[in-house]
């Protein structure tokens, strides 16, 4: 028996999530958490932010590949063909986007989102809250501090 979810937010990304959790076959959507009253696609609007008590599960893509010895906490989605290789920790309530590579020993942060194409290389530490923009790439090593912001496309060779 498939488990129901809720969502939470009515935008383009949601939208990118409802395909990747239809398609665990794991979960059936019972509705939307937003302020936009119409929801989305045929999924029902039942309630705001205020509204909620919950617990967030980890999505993961099946189309993702993610080494055993990774380590994903609740609240955490990998998208359609991100990479997390070994020993990677992922915090809480994170965003993997599509296509988005994840080497061996590397620890994000809770709250971090790596966006689509992005490089984090190994042994790499980044905080919690941090933002990694599309196609930025991280070399070996580098600690990236809590609230930080990496804007599309960046090089980091070094600590931030």
């Amino acid at each position: 028996m498939k488990k129901k979810i809720l969502l939470i937010g009515c935008g383009g990304h949601t939208k990118v999530c409802v395909d990747v959790i239809l398609g665990t076959e794991k979960f059936n959507i019972a509705g939307v958490i937003c302020k936009n009253k119409k929801g989305i696609f045929n999924i029902p609007h039942i309630g705001m932010d205020k509204d909620l008590k919950f617990n967030l599960p980890k999505i993961i893509s099946k189309n993702a590949i993610i080494s055993k010895s990774s380590e994903i906490n609740s609240g955490t989605i990998v998208m359609d063909r991100a990479v997390i290789h070994q020993d990677v920790k992922v915090g809480s309530n994170c965003i993997i986007n599509t296509g988005a590579i994840i080497e061996h020993d590397v620890k994000i942060g809770d709250n971090s989102h790596i966006s689509t194409g992005a490089i984090v290389n190994g042994g790499v530490k980044i905080g919690d809250n941090v933002f990694v923009g599309s196609g930025s790439v991280i070399v070996n090593d580098v600690k990236i501090k809590s609230n930080s912001f990496i804007k599309a496309g960046t090089l980091i060779k070094k600590s931030i």
